[in-house]
């Protein structure tokens, strides 16, 4: 497993790269690792544009009774999503 992090002052205080070197030794992503990743990179990560925001509401919809049911609805919003509309909307943002 991989750790990528988005550029957060936060993310560099020692105690946080101590952890982080720990947990997840060259396996890291960010500013300082063995794999750079420029911070606020939009065209990287054009799932934040809808995947997220898109399976949020879908699983949002009612209030969740139980984590369980949380992770159901989450699947199931998943399933919901078409290879062409997450293709289109993808493709928008790069």
């Amino acid at each position: 497993m991989w750790l990528q992090h988005d550029g957060c002052p936060a993310h560099y205080a020692r105690r946080v790269s101590y952890a982080r070197n720990e947990l997840y030794p060259n396996k890291w992503i960010g500013r300082g690792g063995l794999v750079s990743w420029p911070p606020h990179s939009p065209n990287l990560t054009p799932l934040d544009f809808f995947l997220w925001g898109a399976l949020k509401d879908a699983a949002y919809q009612e209030v969740p009774i139980t984590p369980e049911n949380m992770k159901q609805r989450i699947i199931a919003a998943c399933a919901r999503i078409s290879s062409e509309i997450l293709s289109s909307k993808i493709y928008t943002y790069i």
